[in-house]
């Protein structure tokens, strides 16, 4: 590391502070004893873009949004994994250093754990009301030994991609959603609560990374960030067609082959904005992407970015 990185205690400090005033419990905190209900959406059109498909129904789209609220749900779960061991393995760094940027890391990989628990909680709760055939089939220490044969740099960007696009999420479409299930409003908002100091600690330590590294290195790490992004759309992209396909086995009709095709191009689409695209689009992630990168590794990166994405979709973010 450079040796004129100061490592900035006060603000680990402050994500101390703010882990133990939000602190909450799966049950007693989020839960409370409750089942879900069918009648409400899962997902608000914002994310499941079922305001597109003027084809189906008020309850085709209602359902379209609550199988996009499955996978959405089982999608952190499995990115937590290896956010989790991440944060346990950078950590590291700190253990006979700075012992409150430790404490805090260690809290963040204590809640990774806990936003887990949660995420499989919330699937046996959807599994209970939803109709057979649903398939979620990535295995959780698969992915995360995938993403973490890569290098911390290019790990933490995609960390605080992702944890920035959960903050966004929740404020702009899912906070003041009242067509929304009380119950899945819930699960975002107390997974808001933490990971709004987690995203403070990703750029921390992104940014104690950089100051470590080589430029040959730090271009190495972008192209590695590239291609988890490129991952991470190959996971969406098969994710789409499995869901595209049991929304259409269970919805209750025979969908048209016009209709079947619109609605798995929504499916995709709706994904890459979810998981990819809002995260682009976040002024934060932008503007510390563009501080530890060169002109031409970004343009890289945003030309990686806009060969997943029709136009439309860019021009959404």
């Amino acid at each position: 590391m450079d040796i004129s990185y100061a490592i900035p205690t006060e603000r680990f400090a402050r994500c101390i502070a703010a882990s133990k005033r939000v602190r909450w419990d799966i049950e007693a905190d989020v839960i409370r004893d409750r089942r879900l209900d069918r009648a409400s959406k899962f997902l608000p059109d914002g994310l499941s873009l079922a305001g597109r498909l003027d084809f189906l129904s008020p309850s085709e789209k209602l359902y379209f949004s609550q199988v996009q609220g499955r996978t959405y749900a089982n999608m952190f779960g499995l990115v937590e994994r290896f956010i989790g061991a991440k944060v346990l393995e950078i950590s590291r760094d700190h253990w006979l250093g700075d012992q409150v940027a430790l404490e805090a890391l260690v809290r963040f990989g204590d809640e990774e754990l806990k936003h887990q628990a949660l995420f499989r909680r919330v699937e046996a709760l959807t599994g209970e009301v939803m109709p057979s055939g649903y398939r979620f089939a990535w295995n959780p220490n698969d992915v995360a030994a995938a993403v973490l044969s890569k290098s911390s740099w290019a790990v933490l960007g995609l960390t605080l991609h992702i944890e920035l696009f959960t903050q966004i999420h929740y404020r702009e479409s899912i906070r003041d959603d009242a067509d929304l299930s009380e119950l899945y409003k819930d699960v975002f908002f107390f997974h808001w609560k933490e990971e709004c100091q987690h995203a403070l600690m990703d750029e921390l330590e992104w940014r104690r990374l950089d100051a470590g590294i080589s430029a040959e290195a730090r271009d190495a790490a972008v192209d590695e960030l590239i291609a988890l992004v490129k991952a991470v759309d190959a996971i969406v992209q098969a994710q789409a067609a499995a869901d595209g396909d049991y929304f259409a086995r269970t919805c209750g009709r025979q969908l048209s082959a016009p209709e079947a095709r619109m609605m798995q191009q929504t499916m995709l689409e709706a994904y890459r904005f979810q998981y990819i695209l809002s995260g682009v689009r976040h002024p934060h992630f932008a503007s510390t992407l563009a501080s530890l990168t060169t002109d031409a590794q970004l343009g890289r990166i945003h030309e990686a970015i806009a060969s997943l994405a029709p136009v439309r979709m860019l021009e959404a973010a």
